[in-house]
């Protein structure tokens, strides 16, 4: 596995170090280096990016502004010297925030945890559907060394707990699993699971209640979101009421 990597600094030194660390690194591949954003679309196979440098001051467009601006992008490391935009990178996702003069250490740890997430979003063994033709009842999830199997039928809800993902099932386990919850969402079947807050998401089949703001499943009492309340009840309460 080799990530290919684009470096944007308009500082010729900088670039110059981030090249160089790239070139001690099995796992990475430099692909190009600018000096500005604009100037991305001269690399050759740019799009084809696995991974980006990119630092915040810059002439002509920022980082940040640069970021907002991709309808798509590659995982995205940050290397800049002032701290206070810190915050606004980690709201575009962000992978990390590399502050200069950046030490190999610190560029080592950053490329490690990218390459983690790559695998597993590319493999999907976090949450691997694994269906076949007849189709599939279980997900494996990457539990830190351990790859466990989780039947749909058990699982209660699932909840984000920053960068990792908690799965609760009916035999009262918690199995922690580092990948975001969007991720989960994207991979789970629809007519079973849904979001209902931006930190949860709940089988539907385990609903035995739901409030104006909150959903009960056993004894657990999970937070309904305003802006899911709508799509939750006509989904699975409309149609399913009691009328005189």
């Amino acid at each position: 596995m080799v990530l290919k990597c684009i470096v944007i600094d308009d500082e010729p030194l900088a670039r110059e170090c981030v090249s160089n660390y790239i070139n001690e690194v099995d796992f990475l591949e430099l692909q190009g280096s600018c000096n500005n954003p604009l100037e991305i679309n001269k690399i050759k196979n740019a799009h084809q990016a696995d991974l980006l440098f990119l630092d915040i001051q810059m002439p002509r467009m920022n980082g940040i502004e640069f970021l907002k601006s991709m309808k798509s992008r590659p995982m995205v490391i940050i290397t800049t010297a002032f701290p206070n935009y810190a915050l606004d990178g980690f709201d575009l996702d962000v992978m990390d925030y590399l502050l200069k003069p950046i030490t190999f250490t610190r560029f080592f740890k950053a490329v490690c945890k990218v390459k983690e997430q790559y695998l597993l979003t590319q493999s999907k063994t976090n949450v691997t559907q694994n269906q076949d033709t007849s189709g599939s009842d279980h997900v494996f999830i990457k539990c830190e060394s351990t790859y466990k199997k989780i039947y749909f039928d058990d699982i209660l809800f699932i909840k984000s707990m920053q960068n990792y993902v908690a799965f609760h099932t009916i035999d009262g386990k918690k199995h922690l699993s580092l990948i975001p919850l969007k991720e989960v969402a994207k991979q789970l079947d629809s007519d079973i699971f849904m979001q209902v807050h931006k930190s949860f998401i709940v089988c539907l089949h385990k609903i035995e209640a739901i409030e104006t703001e909150g959903i009960t499943i056993g004894s657990h009492y999970i937070p309904l979101g305003r802006n899911y309340r709508t799509s939750i009840m006509e989904k699975i309460v409309n149609d399913r009421i009691l009328k005189k």
